[in-house]
Order: structure tokens, then sequence, then C-alpha cells
């Protein structure tokens, strides 16, 4: 039997006591792309900043409950935040290259985590380029800013960006929301060959993207999990009314 890569167990989030994830018992396996799905307020970024504690972060925020990851709850003492945020990174849904070159912006969590050998750069900046199908379009062009690429291009540079960290959870946050269909394409082409090594959570208000680019798929509504299967059997035969209801535009 597969054990998952993460276990969510009970999982409650709220901020200044509004509950925004209730009750949350939810599995993510590796080598698979979960889809979270479910109209606006129903805690889907919510959860995706639970599993790399960013939710921390805020103000007024509270949880119960357990994550597990790798078997080890996150929230225990002795984790380390830091190296928990390099192994469970996050794509957001607008991308915010650094006001560097492209080969900057690549090296500069690298540095943090304090490597320094030239070859070992390199070498990590072209496997994360190639993972998010841009290796082609820019290996001529490291030096130039960033900030010269189109949006699709800067959106798969952030996704390298968290790639040469070697994380082996990535976690997307509507990452595909402002790009134009060609651009969309090659990113969920990116998620098919990065499923190979690593577990992925998409999230995304596109059904037909989540329909596209996952394995299974979740379905909140209002910080409850309503539903969770594999991808064709929720989006064919959901067992739930609610889920049907979503998915044929009666609310959300």
């Amino acid at each position: 039997m597969q054990l998952p890569k993460i276990s969510v167990q009970g999982f409650n989030a709220s901020f200044n006591g509004k509950p925004a994830v209730k009750n949350l018992d939810l599995e993510i396996f590796a080598q698979e792309r979960l889809a979270i799905i479910g109209p606006a307020s129903s805690g889907k970024t919510t959860f995706l900043r639970s599993l790399n504690r960013l939710n921390d972060l805020e103000r007024g925020f509270s949880h119960s409950g357990d994550i597990l990851r790798d078997g080890k709850n996150i929230y225990d003492p002795d984790i380390d935040v830091a190296e928990l945020r390099r192994k469970v990174g996050m794509v957001y849904a607008v991308p915010v290259p650094l006001p560097w070159s492209i080969y900057d912006n690549l090296v500069y969590g690298l540095r943090l985590a304090g490597i320094r050998d030239r070859a070992t750069l390199d070498n990590r900046i072209e496997v994360a380029l190639r993972y998010a199908f841009l290796w082609d379009e820019v290996k001529d062009r490291l030096q130039e800013p960033a900030n010269v690429l189109s949006g699709g291009q800067q959106q798969r540079l952030c996704i390298a960006r968290v790639l040469v960290l070697e994380p082996d959870v990535l976690v997307l946050d509507e990452p595909c929301s402002g790009l134009d269909p060609i651009s969309t394409a090659k990113i969920e082409d990116a998620l098919v060959a990065l499923k190979e090594s690593h577990s992925i959570v998409l999230v995304t208000n596109n059904t037909k993207q989540a329909a596209r680019a996952s394995d299974r798929t979740a379905f909140l509504l209002l910080g409850d999990l309503i539903e969770v299967g594999p991808t064709s059997q929720i989006f064919t035969r959901p067992t739930q009314k609610r889920t049907n209801d979503y998915l044929v535009g009666q609310f959300g």
C-alpha cells in the first residue's frame, strides 16, 4: 500500500477566529497531480499555504489538527521551517521575477542555502529550466534582465526558481490565471514531466484545467472538503450533488 507524501488529518485553519478550513482530512501521494477546485472563499489558498506554513506569517492565524510530511508533523517544534519551505515549494498566481538577470533569479535561493560552486549552480539551473520547458528559450540569454521575458516565460522562470531548490512537493496557486493558452499548455506539459519526481498540488478556478492537468481532484466549499477522487470520476460521476452543481455552473 502506497503511503502518502503528505497526510492532512483533522486540520482546521482560522483567521481572527473565522474558520477558513474545517476538519480537513486529505492525502497527497508521490508522483501525482492533485487539483483543488471550488468557488471563492472555499479555503483553497489557505490549505495550500498551510502545507509549508506560510499562513504562520499572517496575523490572527490559528490552526489545529496535523499535517504530516513523510510521517513527520510539520508543526513539531523541531521542524526547520525554512527547510520545509524549500522542500514544499510554492508558485503564485502572478509571476514576480526579482529585478536582476535570469541567472541571478535562479541562483538567489541556492546561494541563500549556502551553495557557491559554479558548476553545481549551473547544473541545477539547467535541470530546473529544462523541467520548466524554458531552457531552449533562455539558455543564451541568462544574463538578460528577467523582466524582458513574456508573462508566460516569467511564470515558468518562477517555477524553475522553485525547482532549483529541489523540492519534493510543488504547490501552485492559480499559476495560469493570467496566461494565454500557449503558455498555459507549456506549464501543464511541465506538470506532466514533474509528477515523475514530485507531488504536485494545483489550485485552479479553471475546471477545464483541473480536468486536463490532474490525476485526482478535491472539491472544497466554504472550507469543507465535499468530495475527492480520481479526476475522471469527479468530472463525470461525482457522488455529491454540490460537486455536480458546481461543475455544471449552478454556483461559483
